[in-house]
């Protein structure tokens, strides 16, 4: 008997944003599950996102990982990216045979530890599953996370931007300067500091 190829899906949200953690997603999707609406987060609706994300959840083993924001200044954003894709593969408990993860980077690139066969793919979560399952897991989370944020700094508007470099958000940094959960060198991007 051939044994069905297990798929570990893998990406994360949060990479471009001015501040808060970079958030990754790792998930095995169970079988017969295809009616669930999974597809790229950045296409389904803010409203609906957490439900189905929450469904998502309910048929499948995941993990989430994330690197901080002093990790992300520490590391950079990519090193950081990588850092929390690895903790969030780290998380699964459940047998599979592939990784496929969105994008051209591998986390274990450098690393000798990992003995599963990786498929790095560009727009994965617009061609796989598991990494669309993984995006919209990610972005719930983070966005959650970010929404949960804002009532400690509410002067930054995290409960809408979440953290991105909106026109309201660069205006807030120049009035209040940054926070501790701001990357530094990201802000300098857009705000002189």
């Amino acid at each position: 008997m051939i044994e069905k190829e297990v798929i570990l899906g893998v990406d994360e949200v949060g990479r471009g944003s001015l501040a808060g953690p970079v958030v990754a997603a790792a998930v095995v999707l169970f079988e017969g599950r295809e009616n669930i609406l999974i597809k790229d987060s950045k296409k389904i609706p803010k409203n609906k996102i957490n439900a189905i994300a929450n469904k998502i959840k309910k048929c499948s083993f995941y993990a989430i990982g994330q690197a901080s924001v002093a990790e992300i200044n520490r590391l950079n954003i990519l090193g950081a990216t990588m850092l929390a894709m690895r903790r969030a593969i780290a998380g699964i408990d459940q047998n599979y045979h592939l990784v496929r993860i969105d994008g051209n980077q591998n986390p274990f690139k450098d690393l000798m530890e990992f003995e599963k066969s990786i498929e790095l793919l560009i727009n994965g979560d617009a061609i796989c599953r598991s990494i669309a399952a993984a995006s919209i897991i990610a972005k719930s989370y983070r966005d959650n996370l970010m929404r949960e944020l804002h009532q400690q700094y509410p002067s930054y508007y995290w409960h809408e931007n979440k953290g991105y470099s909106t026109k309201k958000h660069i205006e807030a940094i120049r009035e209040h300067g940054i926070s501790n959960l701001h990357r530094e060198l990201f802000c300098k991007k857009f705000v002189k500091l």
